[in-house]
């Protein structure tokens, strides 16, 4: 997918307009398939190959800054280069707008035909669905565990993590396994720090990133006591997505075990109904984290619809986009530090371990059920990952067997 790198790449151009920011996202959002990774790669090709909006070594420090954060990495990204090209906030807002609508305004539409979808063959096309997560949850802790548990001390924090969660489930054992993964990294993964170049200058003053964090921590810490003392369904879901995404390490799909028990587990959604959007989710373009749309929309409980989707959406993208926007000034002091490095190793570490633990509850135990189920995952899983194929082809293909089953 990616062109070999051009010795002319570093001459970039640094500013441009919205306009320019938005179309240009626009197209990557129509085309991106394939995950945070392949997001990753489809910028490179257009925005530093291409177009030449900054050059390699800026490139590869921003995905290290957005690696270090919660949140979507591929979306931030984008909004970071947004900022670096719009000259600003509003060209960072312009680039989330125009990555982030196609794929969501697809997963509402599912969610609005998904109530009527009824009968054994919509049961089938929608088991076909479940075991899709069950590939590509499966491919993702394949993945990331070569990279982000190499050695026996990382995965022995990942062990430790999967333990953490399965023995106390709820949201509380998730934060305290990434706490415990970055207290454990600091003391077990302080090995020679990474070498780093090259300097990160973006169009945002220290003020403003001091307080884009300060607005972070406020709605992380008062949302959950604001929601109760008003008993609205409304902030309990903002809040309830805000936290989800603000918990995220390790990319898209760790989001998977933190949504589960903020949505399905007080009832708000039914679990079949979950893992059918988040199978759903794998075969659209753009940002996997507008599996959220779907489920604000589906809510058992008003609002839902597009008042739903919308307050899902930007509750769960909003922690991200300001931790990368106060960020931005301060990177370049923060990445050289040891320290900094070897909890970020502990963390990452930690993530393997709860995706691990969701890969089993509740994505295997709702959708394996029978021998051929096993049999179709392992499939689709082989697909993934020795054969490389896209994502979307193994929707695509596991749906229609699942809904060709149901016939039979």
């Amino acid at each position: 997918m990616s062109n070999p790198v051009s010795s002319d790449t570093t001459a970039v151009q640094t500013q441009g307009s919205v306009g320019e920011v938005f179309l240009a996202f626009l197209k990557l959002g129509v085309m991106s398939f394939g995950g945070p990774i392949a997001h990753l790669g489809y910028y490179r090709d257009e925005l530093v190959i291409r177009r030449r909006w900054l050059d390699e070594a800026t490139f590869a420090d921003l995905i290290a800054l957005c690696q270090f954060l919660p949140g979507p990495a591929s979306s931030q990204v984008g909004f970071s280069l947004g900022v670096l090209r719009g000259n600003g906030l509003l060209g960072g807002l312009a680039a989330w707008f125009a990555f982030t609508m196609p794929s969501a305004l697809i997963m509402f539409a599912f969610a609005e035909v998904s109530g009527r979808f009824t009968g054994p063959i919509a049961q089938g096309f929608l088991h076909g669905l479940k075991l899709v997560a069950v590939a590509v949850v499966s491919q993702a802790i394949w993945g990331m565990s070569k990279s982000l548990t190499p050695d026996r001390t990382r995965g022995a924090i990942a062990l430790a993590a999967l333990a953490v969660v399965v023995l106390f489930p709820g949201s509380l054992a998730q934060v305290s396994a990434i706490a415990l993964g970055a207290l454990a990294g600091l003391w077990l993964c302080r090995g020679e720090a990474t070498a780093i170049s090259g300097r990160l200058s973006f169009p945002v003053s220290r003020s403003a990133g001091g307080v884009a964090l300060v607005l972070f921590a406020l709605l992380l810490l008062l949302m959950p006591a604001v929601a109760a003392a008003t008993a609205s369904h409304a902030l309990a879901m903002f809040d309830a997505f805000y936290r989800s995404g603000a918990l995220v390490f390790g990319g898209g799909h760790v989001v998977l075990p933190l949504l589960q028990s903020q949505v399905v587990t007080p009832g708000w959604v039914s679990n079949e109904a979950f893992l059918a959007g988040y199978g759903l989710a794998q075969a659209v373009p753009g940002p996997l984290f507008t599996f959220s749309a779907y489920l604000g929309a589906i809510m058992n409980t008003p609002p839902n619809g597009p008042a739903g989707a919308a307050i899902a959406l930007f509750a769960l993208l909003l922690p991200g986009m300001l931790l990368v926007y106060g960020m931005l000034p301060f990177w370049d002091a923060l990445r050289a530090r040891p320290a900094a490095q070897a909890a970020m190793r502990g963390t990452n570490a930690a993530v393997v371990g709860i995706l691990g633990a969701a890969l089993y509850h509740p994505v295997w135990t709702a959708a394996i059920l029978t021998p051929r189920d096993f049999a179709l995952a392992l499939f689709g899983f082989l697909l993934l990952v020795v054969w490389k194929m896209p994502s979307w082809t193994v929707v695509v293909l596991l749906a229609a067997i699942g809904t060709m089953s149901a016939l039979i």
